[in-house]
């Protein structure tokens, strides 16, 4: 616990711009997510450049500890293999 309130305060207010900065960057995951898989399903070829830019986004934001790697590598494969069958049922 913190020994003067003004610490603790300062403490509260570091922790609150944290939250909002990895609100912000797990949002910018989940919505690449739904533009690549929006654009899988209608088998564009915007798909790709698509896929790219998620991982990309996947990996900035695991390497700063917003989310874990292991659950960047988990979703990166998923979008990878489902991109992969779509391109290969066209």
């Amino acid at each position: 616990m913190a020994k003067k309130k003004s610490s603790a305060e300062k403490r509260h207010r570091k922790s609150e711009e944290r939250r909002l900065r990895n609100k912000s960057a797990k949002s910018a995951v989940r919505t690449s997510v739904k533009k690549f898989v929006a654009l899988a399903q209608k088998k564009d070829p915007g798909a790709d450049a698509a896929l790219k830019d998620m991982i990309k986004k996947l990996d900035t934001a695991a390497g700063k500890g917003i989310i874990t790697k292991n659950s960047a590598a988990r979703k990166k494969s998923r979008m990878q293999r489902y991109y992969n069958t779509v391109k290969a049922a066209q």
